[in-house]
């Protein structure tokens, strides 16, 4: 399900899945096919992960990320999950063919 709201996307960031929901900050994001891909990629991960181990994982990756580059946005870009999803969002029907847990090839 998608939803659009400003107020709920953190600044910076166009988009945000939170489990079942894809929020997008304008309405006119509803259009573009390479975010709305994205998203879903992110959404059969949390899923894969049954949800909760998903933003558990995501944090403590995104922290040792941190620690790592020193910079928010290359610690953001570097994590498994974000790496898959910018890796595949352009690619048609990559979810139907995505082989589970893909985004272990990416840590």
């Amino acid at each position: 399900m998608v939803i659009v709201s400003k107020y709920l996307i953190p600044k910076g960031y166009t988009a945000i899945t939170l489990f079942p929901f894809i929020i997008l900050r304008k309405e006119e994001y509803r259009q573009n096919t390479t975010l709305l891909n994205h998203e879903k990629i992110h959404l059969r991960q949390q899923l894969e992960l049954l949800i909760l181990p998903f933003y558990l994982w995501y944090c403590i990756e995104f922290l040792i990320r941190f620690l790592v580059y020193r910079r928010w946005n290359k610690a953001y870009r570097n994590i498994s999950f974000e790496r898959e999803a910018y890796a595949n969002e352009n690619v048609a029907g990559y979810l139907k063919n995505r082989r589970l847990l893909s985004f272990i090839l990416f840590i």
